[in-house]
């Protein structure tokens, strides 16, 4: 009778999945009928799934229990009986293995349980899998991980001691440095001095240096000095007072003073010229360094005065090494820095048209270079000369140019918004081209272009590749210069408003140099390569390193 019943449900199930597909409607008791039927297949799936389950659990159970004690051979056959056949077999109660809980006596586990039990197997078995592979007894496995590994691992580049002030542990270390860079045998007091901030700093910027021009670092400097060369002496001087400025200058003025020491430079006995030059390098370097922190030019200039120095071979003779080096600080001056500014002159001028009204930005070698140039070539234009406290280079570009007879307006730089709808084209300098395009120069130079932007006005950066540098930024808060706060002070009608600023704990004076311009403001690159994007500096650094 019951499978007569199970044939009658059978056909009335066909029946109606007929009825279904032929397009016919459906009751509502054949529509309750066939919802019970699928209701009744899945309970009878989930219980075969839990069955499953169940015997692969106790399989595991008898695998591990014969492994840990064995046990006799009948009592084992009779273990591994019901977990070697799927369905369960009626067997005698003295031969039935340890009575385990009947599904039916258990509550039926839902999905959810049922799929976590699943993913916890999973889990198991690639566990296992992955243990097996690395296995201490199979070398070629155990190697194998771990190269994975290193490659995710990112790169992580140490920060310069120069943005990291704020962190004693840095400064100790930088300390412990310059007194390690002294000659050894020489005393405490002929040592690399660390010099000392000044004042109270913007929190933003406490990373930073600042530093004084009343007290520079020559002035803790023993004379005579036997570690430091008077010709770098000098020139950290120069820099520290602001004497030599801007990149070019500053470039120009390091090779020359590099240039003065390897004349005197004589090698000691049972020394090697190409180590022992470097090693007398590292104070001197130290020493600009803490006079004020070198540009990007003067890093790329150091760089290859010291790849010249360990390419010179062991056995050639000293005045043929030191010749040697001379001529290449004399290629590296002309090559890079004066044929490049005329090369730049000349793809410039061809950008420069009669009529033109071009703005510029504080005092640039590099532009008024061009500027003169292009003047002498008898194009008719006029020059509005930007210019921003507290420094005012601008009046220096502005006495230069007027003087080659060029036509000029002097402006500050608050009222550039309302100079700019006459102005068709805006030419800047910059101090350094960042890898990802971004174009580091003057503070002033990114409020300057976002204006032009605004009024649809080319902008055109005038830079050398000697000034491209592999650092990359997107705004000038991690790395950047304080100036002198002193410098902000200002007397008027006699009367120093900023005069005690000192004493006032919750004042602080920014004295920022330089700001970085987006390469979205830059409308073109003006280089002794060609005219590029600031997009293309990766290239020319690719193309650069490849040469060196």
């Amino acid at each position: 009778m019951a499978d007569s019943g199970v044939t009658d449900g059978f056909e009335k199930t066909d029946g109606i999945e007929r009825a279904k597909s032929e397009g016919k409607e459906l009751t509502k008791e054949e529509k309750q009928r066939l919802r019970k039927e699928k209701k009744q297949q899945k309970k009878n799936k989930e219980k075969k799934d839990d069955r499953a389950s169940q015997e692969s659990g106790r399989e595991k159970q008898g695998v591990s229990s014969a492994a840990s004690a064995p046990q006799p051979s009948a009592q084992s056959a009779a273990q591994k009986a019901p977990s070697a056949v799927p369905a369960p077999v009626p067997v005698a109660a003295s031969e039935a293995p340890a009575p385990a809980p009947a599904p039916a006596d258990k509550p039926a586990k839902s999905k959810a349980e049922l799929k976590a039990e699943r993913r916890a197997r999973q889990d198991a078995e690639r566990a296992s899998k992955h243990g097996k592979k690395g296995d201490p007894g199979q070398p070629g496995a155990a190697g194998k991980p771990k190269a994975p590994t290193s490659e995710l691992q990112p790169v992580v580049k140490r920060l310069p001691e120069h943005i990291q002030v704020d962190n004693p542990d840095v400064l100790k270390k930088l300390a412990k440095k310059l007194e390690r860079q002294q000659t050894p045998g020489q005393n405490s007091a002929k040592k690399i001095p660390l010099r000392l901030d000044y004042g109270y700093k913007v929190s933003l910027f406490s990373h930073l240096h600042q530093y004084s021009r009343k007290a520079p670092l020559t002035q803790q400097l023993s004379i005579p000095s036997t570690v430091i060369h008077p010709a770098i002496v000098r020139l950290g001087l120069q820099y520290s007072q602001g004497i030599v400025a801007g990149s070019n200058a500053r470039s120009v003025a390091l090779l020359h003073a590099f240039r003065q020491v390897i004349r005197d430079y004589t090698t000691p006995p049972n020394e090697e010229l190409s180590r022992d030059l470097v090693n007398r390098l590292k104070p001197y370097i130290s020493f600009l360094n803490q006079c004020r922190p070198l540009s990007a030019s003067m890093g790329n200039a150091i760089k290859y005065i010291k790849k010249e120095i360990s390419n010179i071979p062991s056995q050639c003779k000293e005045e043929e090494a030191k010749s040697k080096l001379l001529h290449c600080i004399e290629w590296y001056i002309k090559e890079k820095i004066i044929l490049a500014a005329k090369a730049i002159a000349e793809s410039s001028i061809e950008k420069i048209s009669d009529g033109d009204v071009i703005l510029i930005y504080g005092c640039s070698s590099l532009v008024n270079h061009i500027l003169c140039e292009a003047f002498e070539k008898s194009r008719k234009f006029r020059v509005i000369v930007v210019d921003s406290r507290p420094r005012l280079e601008g009046r220096e570009a502005l006495r230069r140019l007027v003087q080659r007879g060029i036509s000029c307006t002097y402006v500050l730089i608050s009222a550039v918004s309302y100079i700019l709808p006459e102005v068709s084209k805006v030419f800047l300098g910059a101090h350094a081209l960042l890898a990802n395009g971004y174009v580091m120069s003057r503070v002033g130079t990114s409020q300057i272009a976002l204006v032009a932007k605004a009024f649809n006005v080319p902008v055109l950066v005038c830079c050398e590749t000697y000034k491209f540098c592999e650092r990359v930024q997107t705004d000038s808060f991690v790395s950047n210069e304080l100036d002198d706060p002193d410098d902000l002070i200002v007397t008027r009608n006699g009367r120093t408003q900023l005069e005690n600023w000192q004493q006032e704990p919750s004042l602080g004076l920014l004295n920022l140099v330089y700001d970085v311009t987006p390469p979205d403001f830059v409308d073109l690159v003006i280089t002794e390569l060609g005219m590029i994007p600031c997009t293309s500096v990766p290239v020319v650094l690719r193309v650069k390193n490849v040469d060196q």
